[in-house]
């Protein structure tokens, strides 16, 4: 009797070594002798994540952390039991410095990305680790923009080292159930006990790094007006040193549609010692630090997940046969796919020049014009890129037909990971209503479209001078649109914000494809990054659009317009 045929699955390579963009771009930002110092890390994170890191990946898809309340005596304990794959990436996280790269600086402005080009490459294949370095990575800038040196001297040599045993990572406690990106709405309370040590109470409503040592979190000083001018920014730590909790109560873990390897949980703050980082209140506008690298770590992953879900997808093309020959023969099938992969050129390029400039803000070389362009892009980047990852990660998943609808083929992690990232550090909305106040008589427009005409300025190639027009074109719509909304009234500007900053990113994700593929073909000889320019820009980068403010009440709430 025939065997029955079975698919073989897709595998990985080594993530560095085959990734094209990533080597093209390292090659064009970096001096020769950073960039052949950094090659041999990469290339060990990238067979890392290919190989090992991936199979345990595979291996421990239905290991989930488990909250253990009570020891065997009855004593109250809320340990969280992560899974091996997370205790594995911690020591690993620790030991190939994906975060202390930051800190050493051995590169100068280029730590930055040679640093997130780590992250990139060990994002995928360990179940969102990086969301607890992302929030380590926060609180260290954080606490070193504070000038506090006694928290400085206490934390950062733990949060920035490469010694497994004495590594940290840190909490970033925000979010409460009176409001998730509204943190100025928080009711957890800050009191003075007798001795004078601050005690905080309330509820987190979502923590995401609850097995962290040390936590930044807000409250509100008994006392203090409302508002996140009246809230404070606090350091807290997990448990003394005897290992037990510090009046920290874990209610539950949340039941979430993806991200389920973080442990995410809800907890009570019961008299919790904690000490104030920068002052008593103007807790919101100190925790900005901590966002712009955690914005920042949000859009390298997410350009990391679409690289990943490629990468599977690609490789699934030339196993799989349909209709008499593997779908990589399939003129339909490589559209889809190059239609992705452009996507994925975009984001990738997009979130690595915000590295650049926040490189640029931490060695002190940063300019007037790239520090506007950097308070802006903050937001711009973070929800253009959260945007793309999930549209990718649904088509990636699609690509494989029924098997990228079954569990346990690890497919489907992508997309329910992927979700998050619209999500977390702001909603989509939340951030184009920042690009706006990021607008608000500040020079940022300016400083954006001058990058813009920049970069198209250096495509000579006719192909890529024609696609950068349409950058400039979107970029002048836009421009023309903030103006015209302005006078309009605050009704008409806040609808738009979410097409009017998507419209941004996109057009500056264009001029630096085009910049990139101009650079390729001087020094690489290399026509693909043309081509992911180009198609880039006929998925379409202007998206103003004028809008019915009546027509959309009616369709959202199902409204007569008489009503």
């Amino acid at each position: 009797m025939k065997e029955p045929f079975n698919q073989p699955p897709p595998t990985l390579g080594n993530q560095f070594d085959e990734d094209r963009v990533l080597q093209s771009y390292l090659k064009r930002l970096l001096p020769p002798e950073i960039y052949r110092e950094v090659e041999p890390s990469l290339s060990e994170m990238g067979y890392l994540a290919g190989g090992e890191l991936y199979q345990m990946q595979l291996a421990d898809r239905l290991n989930e952390p488990a909250l253990i309340q009570w020891d065997a005596w009855g004593n109250r304990i809320d340990h969280i039991e992560v899974s091996p794959l997370w205790k594995a990436a911690e020591r690993l996280a620790a030991e190939k410095g994906v975060v202390a790269a930051a800190y050493e600086r051995h590169y100068g402005r280029f730590s930055r990305p040679c640093q997130f080009a780590l992250a990139y490459l060990f994002h995928p294949s360990t179940d969102v680790y990086t969301c607890p370095l992302a929030m380590t990575d926060g609180a260290a800038r954080t606490l070193l923009r504070s000038g506090n040196q006694t928290l400085i001297e206490r934390a950062l040599p733990r949060l920035a080292s490469r010694d497994p045993a004495k590594f940290w990572t840190s909490g970033q406690w925000m979010t409460e159930s009176t409001g998730g990106s509204d943190v100025g709405a928080s009711e957890t309370l800050a009191r003075q006990d007798e001795r004078g040590v601050w005690r905080l109470y309330g509820r987190k409503w979502f923590t995401s790094a609850t097995t962290s040592q040390m936590a930044l979190t807000l409250a509100r000083p008994e006392g203090n007006g409302p508002g996140g001018r009246g809230l404070a920014l606090f350091y807290l730590e997990t448990r003394d040193p005897q290992g037990r909790s510090q009046n920290i109560r874990v209610n539950r873990l949340k039941d979430k549609l993806g991200t389920r390897k973080v442990p995410t949980a809800e907890i009570m703050l019961e008299g919790t010692p904690a000490h104030l980082v920068m002052g008593a209140n103007n807790g919101v506008a100190n925790i900005v630090p901590m966002l712009q690298i955690t914005r920042t770590w949000n859009s390298v992953t997410a350009a990391s997940f679409m690289r990943r879900g490629l990468a599977l997808a690609r490789d699934y093309a030339c196993k799989r046969e349909a209709f008499g020959a593997p779908l990589a023969r399939k003129p339909l099938h490589l559209d889809t796919l190059a239609a992705l992969q452009a996507e994925m050129e975009g984001a990738f390029h997009l979130s690595f020049y915000l590295t650049e400039l926040l490189g640029l803000d931490e060695s002190g070389e940063i300019g007037a014009e790239e520090a506007e362009l950097f308070r802006l892009l903050t937001s711009v980047v973070k929800l253009t890129t959260g945007r793309q990852a999930v549209a990718v990660a649904s088509e990636v998943l699609e690509s494989f037909g029924g098997a990228g609808y079954v569990e346990d083929t690890g497919l489907p992690l992508l997309l329910r990971d992927s979700q998050v990232l619209p999500i977390w550090e702001g909603t989509t909305n939340v951030l184009s209503l920042d690009v706006l106040r990021a607008l608000h008589k500040r020079e940022g427009f300016s400083a954006l479209k001058n990058k813009v005409n920049r970069c198209v300025e250096s495509a000579r190639d006719p192909g890529l001078a024609e696609t950068g027009r349409l950058a400039q074109s979107a970029i002048s719509r836009a421009e023309s649109w903030l103006k015209n909304a302005r006078q309009a009234g605050e009704p008409v500007l806040e609808a738009g914000a979410r097409r009017f900053a998507l419209t941004l990113g996109r057009a500056l994700t264009l001029a630096l494809l085009a910049e990139h593929a101009q650079w390729s073909l001087d020094h690489e000889r290399d026509g693909i990054a043309r081509a992911a320019a180009r198609r880039f820009a006929r998925a379409g980068v202007d998206l103003i659009a004028d809008m019915d403010l009546e027509d959309a009440a009616a369709l959202a709430m199902e409204m007569r317009r008489d009503s």
